[in-house]
């Protein structure tokens, strides 16, 4: 039996004023994925373990059947992998984003209003011959990544990990001198002292970059400010193969759960015009998928644009990626599958909530749909945050969801 995962990256949510305290996966139009907790099983899935950080690497780690205790380092240096960005032992790699910092001070949103990647690309260049290079004896190096994402690495083993920083799409609205990388212990502390150099450096250099003037002219927010998160060192994982003794691909638009396949031995697939955005390209990732299931014994779509949407806070958006999940991913990946004859247990989940009311992530257990072919199905009729609590899968905690996905 073959495995298809269907992730919508932060699709489920807090109940909704707006929408007389239902959901957006109440009330968006999602037939096919229904048809999923219709003729399978349902319930909760803990993707976020108690005391980790509730975001998208930790989350998407706990779906793969991996123990994030162990195996997270910072979401920076499984973006690396997807880069190719070869980490040495010492070096320490964060997430760096490209934002908007309002007037006031405070951030006024985590993308930089979703900036282009031909134009971020110019910033990290220039970004990297300012500020980067050796610095003395605290060399740090950019690496470009796609729109607003990108890495930053500390190279040569002088830095250690050991410092927080403020995801900023949790802190959209808050100043952002509360909200500066601090030590979490006296070894973290000249990495610290470096990035508020980079920070302030940045600015400066940003705030006069001809894109930002260009984007200003035209009426888009600029990125003025750098803005690093979740630093770590290289994981040690065991590979998808090793692990289940199965093959796997990963199809996703961000590096982040790109990075994740490649550290688990997945065939990474690029599809042309994937975005991370709800202009992503929906039919050729299910095309993608049904090609990669005829070679692969599991296939991981994953799909950001819910997400992205919750951190806007806009809810007509919301509801409708959800509904493009339905049709444009699930429908073409359940009636292809059919048309090849394929039997493949197929899921639906998502890694975590970002409730569009907070535009945060956040921790709680989320939704899960299993169809296995043969397999009866539990009575539940519709797939949301409330109709799974019926179903037979009660909460699942560890790699219980993934090992009940793979079949093993």
């Amino acid at each position: 039996m073959k495995t298809v995962i269907i992730l919508g990256d932060g699709m489920s949510d807090h109940p909704v004023k707006a929408l007389d305290g239902k959901t957006p996966l109440m009330v968006a139009k999602k037939p096919h994925i229904d048809r999923i907790a219709r003729e399978g099983r349902t319930g909760l899935f803990a993707s976020i373990p108690k005391g980790l950080p509730n975001g998208s690497a930790v989350a998407n780690l706990s779906v793969l059947g991996y123990d994030p205790a162990v195996c997270f380092s910072g979401r920076g240096t499984l973006e690396a992998a997807s880069m190719g960005v070869d980490l040495a032992a010492d070096d320490v790699a964060m997430r760096c984003n490209l934002l908007c910092i309002a007037e006031d001070g405070t951030i006024k949103n985590h993308s930089a209003g979703h900036i282009s990647t031909e134009e971020s690309h110019q910033l990290i260049a220039d970004l990297d011959g300012e500020l980067g290079g050796s610095a003395g004896d605290r060399p740090v190096k950019f690496h470009p990544g796609v729109s607003f994402r990108h890495l930053l690495v500390m190279t040569g083993g002088w830095a250690s990990a050991a410092f927080d920083c403020a995801p900023p799409h949790d802190h959209v609205g808050e100043h952002e001198s509360k909200l500066m990388p601090k030590a979490t212990d006296p070894s973290g502390e000249s990495a610290v002292e470096r990035l508020h150099e980079l920070y302030h450096a940045a600015r400066i250099l940003l705030s006069n970059h001809p894109v930002n003037q260009a984007r200003i002219a035209r009426g888009q927010d600029p990125a003025n400010a750098m803005w690093v998160w979740s630093p770590g060192k290289r994981p040690t994982m065991q590979t998808f193969q090793e692990l289940y003794g199965k093959s796997g691909a990963v199809i996703s638009a961000v590096d982040l759960v790109q990075g994740l396949g490649v550290y688990a031995g997945m065939e990474k697939i690029i599809v042309p015009g994937a975005t991370g955005l709800h202009d992503t390209n929906y039919e050729g990732k299910a095309q993608a998928a049904l090609e990669a299931i005829e070679r692969h014994d599991m296939v991981y779509v994953h799909v950001e644009a819910t997400d992205e949407a919750g951190h806007e806070r806009n809810l007509e958006l919301k509801i409708k990626c959800i509904e493009y999940l339905d049709d444009r991913i699930t429908r073409p990946i359940l009636e292809g599958l059919e048309a090849r004859g394929i039997e493949a247990t197929v899921s639906v989940l998502p890694d975590h909530p970002t409730p569009v009311e907070t535009g945060a992530h956040a921790s709680d257990p989320v939704p899960v749909a299993i169809w296995t072919p043969g397999v009866e199905a539990d009575g539940v009729d519709r797939y949301d945050e409330e109709a799974v609590k019926g179903g037979s899968l009660g909460l699942l905690e560890g790699d219980r969801f993934f090992r009940m996905a793979l079949g093993v």
